[in-house]
């Protein structure tokens, strides 16, 4: 099965290929005709024997407990690649890719039932490990689209984005979700866009639509509302917390992200926004970015 997303070609291929039937829904709007000639960014090749004694860990790169410890995960470095690892319930399901392969190889197809949550979020990981060189990055935000450009809204959990992205859509005409969770962006040709993208968090918002960015905006809450503009090293520490984070800890994933970050604030305005949940802080928001 073939999926473009951000303009990205992913492929599945073995037991649970069709990830749509597995349950990932969200997929379906990036479904696309398979084309053996084109060359996917990323092949996902299910159902094969990878484990910890083919593909022993070397190197700890970041581990974390997924939502009420659902279940565990750890992105390692192994000998020649990268690989994650999500265990549940006593079982391990493996991701792993070559350095220099767009290859990607999973046990999660040895399963007779696949766990929608775990393939979800290891193409997610392994994705995002391929897009990092190539320019692209699956961002922690909440994105809203007026006249044709996109305002990501950025933050920490809880502050506040998903908020201000429907009090745009109540308050301001014509305002409409992109996506609500991890959007992907990319700059081409000089220009910052936004992707939406199978993954939105617990909103089903799976538009595959892309959208010039007008601005990015760091939320932050305060008992008033008060916009700015960043200057370039502080734009620059408003979007890195929100790019992936297990990321942070590996050199290589690092610097490419930071370059595509670079990019993006060459060319596109970085604000923060103290603000109130209130529709004061939309209309201040939309129409500082949006002024004529």
């Amino acid at each position: 099965m073939d999926y473009r997303i951000a303009d990205f070609l992913l492929r599945t291929e073995g037991p649970h290929s069709d990830i749509v039937a597995c349950g990932l829904r969200g997929f379906k709007p990036f479904e696309v005709e398979t084309d053996q000639g084109a060359e996917p960014t990323m092949l996902l090749r299910m159902g094969i024997d990878v484990n910890d004694t083919t593909h022993p860990a070397t190197k700890l790169i970041h581990d974390f407990d997924f939502e009420q410890n659902y279940a565990h995960g750890e992105l390692a470095r192994y000998e020649n690649g990268y690989r994650f690892s999500m265990t549940r319930e006593g079982r391990t399901f493996l991701l792993v890719k070559e350095d220099g392969s767009n290859v990607v190889d999973s046990n999660l197809g040895l399963c007779e039932v696949a766990d929608p949550s775990l393939v979800r979020f290891g193409i997610w990981i392994m994705f995002g490990i391929i897009m990092a060189p190539l320019g692209g990055i699956a961002i922690h935000s909440s994105v809203i689209v007026k006249e044709d450009g996109a305002v990501l809204c950025l933050g920490e959990s809880g502050t506040g984005k998903s908020t201000h992205t429907r009090l745009w859509r109540e308050n301001i005409e014509g305002a409409r979700l992109l996506n609500d969770d991890s959007p992907i962006i990319r700059v081409i040709d000089g220009k910052s866009i936004a992707y939406g993208s199978p993954w939105s968090g617990k909103t089903h918002c799976y538009v595959n639509k892309c959208v010039p960015i007008r601005a990015l905006m760091r939320l932050s809450q305060a008992p008033h509302n008060k916009i700015y503009r960043l200057p370039a090293l502080s734009a620059i520490g408003a979007i890195l917390p929100s790019c992936p984070p297990a990321f942070a800890y590996d050199s290589r994933l690092q610097d490419a992200v930071c370059d595509t970050v670079s990019d993006v604030i060459s060319c596109t305005p970085v604000y923060h926004l103290e603000c109130l949940p209130n529709a004061a802080a939309a209309e201040l928001s939309y129409s500082t970015i949006f002024k004529k």
